[in-house]
C-alpha cells in the first residue's frame, strides 16, 4: 500500500519542488501536476506529486496519518479514533458496511 503525504512547496527546481511535510524535506517530481508555486500543498506518493490539494485537505490527511501512527504505536484504540477498526467490527456490521445484507443491491452472478 502506498500512502500519500501532504507536503508544502518551499522552492522550485526544473521539474521538481523542494517540499516539507511530516517533519521532513523532500525533492519531489512535479511532472504529473505541472508547475506548482511556493506555498502550494501537494499530495506526494513515492517522491512524486500526484495532486494539488487545499490546505484544509492537507490538515485532514495529516490528522489521519497521526491517528494511524498512534494506533500502530498502541496508543488509543478504534473507539478513540472516531471510527471502528475492522478487527473490532462484528460480521454483521462488516456486511452492513459493504452493502452485502442490503436487499436492494444486486448480487453478482
Amino acid at each position: 500500500m502506498c500512502i500519500g503525504i501532504p507536503m508544502q512547496v518551499l522552492a522550485l527546481e526544473p521539474g521538481h519542488a523542494i517540499c516539507a511535510g511530516r517533519g521532513e524535506r523532500r525533492r519531489v517530481r512535479t511532472a504529473l501536476i505541472g508547475e506548482p508555486r511556493p506555498g502550494d500543498w501537494l499530495l506526494v506518493f513515492l517522491d512524486s506529486a500526484q495532486e494539488r490539494i487545499p490546505a484544509e485537505r492537507a490538515r485532514e490527511v495529516d490528522a489521519t496519518l497521526d491517528l494511524l501512527a498512534a494506533v500502530q504505536a498502541g496508543q488509543g484504540g478504534g473507539a478513540d479514533a472516531g471510527f471502528m477498526l475492522p478487527s473490532q467490527t462484528s460480521a454483521t456490521e462488516l456486511l452492513a458496511l459493504t452493502g452485502a445484507n442490503n436487499p436492494t443491491m444486486e448480487t453478482p452472478t
